[in-house]
């Protein structure tokens, strides 16, 4: 094998779904700089917006996440129109 091809900073990180707060722990080489504490051992922190916990294809479930108020906004252009 090659020398020197494989990175230097793999380590175990913290992926945190802000959806629903879960936390899982993989290797990883993503650059953070926060740091969360998991049963009292800190770890590199990268925040995700969906993970396999929030996703619906893997949890079955459709979650409607409003973001920024866009169906309010639809609902109040196309108001007018409702009879």
């Amino acid at each position: 094998m090659r020398k020197d091809i494989h990175p230097d900073n793999y380590r175990l990180v913290a992926f945190k779904d802000m959806s629903n707060d879960e936390v899982f722990l993989t290797k990883s080489t993503a650059n953070t700089k926060e740091t969360l504490e998991v049963e009292g051992v800190e770890y590199p922190l990268v925040k995700l917006e969906i993970s396999r916990t929030s996703h619906p294809f893997y949890t079955g479930k459709s979650k409607l996440i409003d973001t920024a108020g866009r169906i309010d906004k639809f609902k109040n252009k196309y108001a007018k129109f409702k009879k």
